[in-house]
């Protein structure tokens, strides 16, 4: 599987890529994004980690600093009535129904501006007849919709991708809502991403590595 330079990898169980796509419109217009929905859990048992809702502390930060963010980027969001969730109805929607902006953002609102439950069937299903699917059940049951998502996540795998949202560009990562600035100065002046500094931070080596338990 091909995608173009610029591509943005998301899972819709992810707070942040909510944020990130309500940011996605300040890229420069010439940019075209390729939308990867990929299987956040997929990506985390690839590298051995395990996510933020997995450490009770962190989770507890993680949902007041998505809200926090939220509040201060001016977006509306709302938490769903459980996290995480299995998102894998709500992927398989995003593909099913054409893997465009329209799709992509209806479902993110769903979950983080309405904070409806994706997990349930029959959510899936009345947002699916929005999107113009009459057959929810046959077209997120496709097997080529399911080898796309997992197409998806391999290819985001393959390029070193490790959390979402990233976005992809030429053969850099930008993580999370946090680094979209980081990405918006590269695409301005790549070569300021070349300096002596940063090489040599990109070639440091490990001092310790930390036992595994």
């Amino acid at each position: 599987m091909s995608h173009s330079p610029t591509a943005w990898v998301f899972d819709v169980v992810s707070p942040f890529a909510y944020l990130a796509l309500k940011q996605l419109p300040r890229l420069p217009r010439a940019i075209q994004v390729d939308y990867v929905p990929a299987l956040f859990a997929g990506i985390l048992n690839h590298h051995g980690q395990i996510g933020n809702a997995e450490i009770a502390s962190k989770r507890r930060f993680t949902y007041r600093f998505a809200l926090w963010r939220a509040r201060q980027l001016g977006i509306d969001m709302r938490m769903p009535p459980a996290h995480p969730f299995n998102p894998l109805g709500a992927l398989r929607l995003i593909i099913a129904a054409g893997n465009d902006q329209r799709a992509i953002e209806r479902v993110f609102d769903a979950v983080w501006a309405e904070g409806r439950d994706v997990a349930d069937p029959a959510v899936i299903e009345s947002l699916a007849v929005e999107l113009g699917i009459h057959d929810p059940r046959n077209a997120l049951g496709d097997p080529a919709v399911k080898q796309r998502l997992h197409d998806n996540t391999n290819w985001a795998i393959e390029r070193g991708v490790f959390g979402v949202p990233t976005l992809v560009i030429d053969n850099e990562l930008f993580w999370g809502q946090d680094g979209f600035e980081m990405a918006l100065d590269y695409l301005a002046d790549p070569q300021a991403f070349v300096t002596p500094a940063i090489r040599a931070a990109d070639a440091l080596p490990l001092g310790s590595v930390r036992r595994k338990p």
